[in-house]
């Protein structure tokens, strides 16, 4: 994207119109109120009416211009309700995050269909319908700015994430497309891959197995960083503009790895990866 380009979308940075999915809480919740303290105009959308009301009123108290808006990101209509409602209010929308999600683990045999579709329908679809239901807003604008928030699961693919991985790796797929396709119209877009941070993302995780769901419960209670900094570092990354916001070095590695090595040199080191994380979570064996 032009110089220019990328100047004007910084100096906007107060005063932004911007619209978060899944706001109410977790990083959607941290998105807000980073914003917020720039100056933005904020509207979030959720399906929880309690923590919606609860960001509400802590945007308020950051002196923000905000508006909470019940939207399910399965039902187009709530998006269509929602873009009209930043349209009615702020006159358009400058910045879009499809941030809204869920979160799946099991393998491949005991994943039944019905998760899958669930996953879908949340994680792929919802973010589909996003940008369906904005890109016309900004399209006429001839301004605008799309931000998928995707997972480094959908980059490196780690084992028993079937479902997961794959919405995620399509959200990067969609906004690969997208960075092409809207170009032209000069809507910018990025797509966002964290790995485990603090997060309430397990309230809502299905599981084939109660020891998985226990494991990832356990990484993102380890996890070094919350959703605040998770949100900085978005927020800096789209203010440069960058297509890919990869927020965890660590796992950036592990991509890069994966990217420029052979497939079978990167899928030996990835199994050698599994082996040793399966080997951790059995119990030991008791003693005779």
């Amino acid at each position: 994207m032009s110089r220019s380009r990328k100047k004007s979308v910084r100096s906007e940075r107060e005063g932004l119109r911007v619209f978060i999915t899944g706001g109410a809480s977790g990083l959607g919740r941290a998105l807000a109120e980073h914003y917020a303290r720039q100056g933005a105009r904020i509207g979030i959308g959720d399906i929880n009416n309690a923590r919606g009301a609860e960001t509400l009123a802590a945007l308020r108290k950051l002196g923000a211009e905000a508006f909470y808006i019940t939207c399910n990101v399965t039902l187009e209509d709530d998006l269509i309700i929602a873009r009209d409602h930043m349209i009615e209010h702020y006159d358009g929308v400058d910045l879009l995050f499809n941030n809204a999600g869920v979160a799946h683990s099991g393998p491949i045999d005991d994943t039944t269909l019905e998760d899958w579709q669930w996953i879908i329908d949340i994680n792929l679809l919802g973010v589909v319908r996003g940008c369906r239901v904005f890109t016309p807003t900004m399209k006429a604008q001839k301004s605008g700015y799309i931000v998928n928030i995707a997972s480094m699961a959908g980059l490196i693919n780690p084992p028993q994430m079937a479902a997961y991985n794959v919405t995620k790796a399509a959200v990067v797929a969609l906004s690969e497309t997208l960075k092409i396709e809207l170009h032209r119209y000069a809507i910018g877009v990025s797509v966002v891959c964290p790995a485990f941070f603090r997060t309430n993302l397990h309230e809502t995780q299905r599981s084939t197995s109660e020891d998985l769901l226990n494991f990832t419960r356990k990484l993102v209670g380890k996890a070094k960083v919350g959703p605040e900094e998770i949100a900085g570092k978005i927020a800096a990354g789209v203010a440069e503009q960058r297509f890919h916001i990869l927020t965890h070095k660590a796992e950036e590695r592990i991509w890069l790895f994966k990217r420029f090595a052979p497939y079978p040199v990167f899928a030996k080191a990835a199994i050698k990866r599994a082996e040793a994380v399966m080997h951790r979570k059995r119990p030991a064996a008791a003693k005779p």
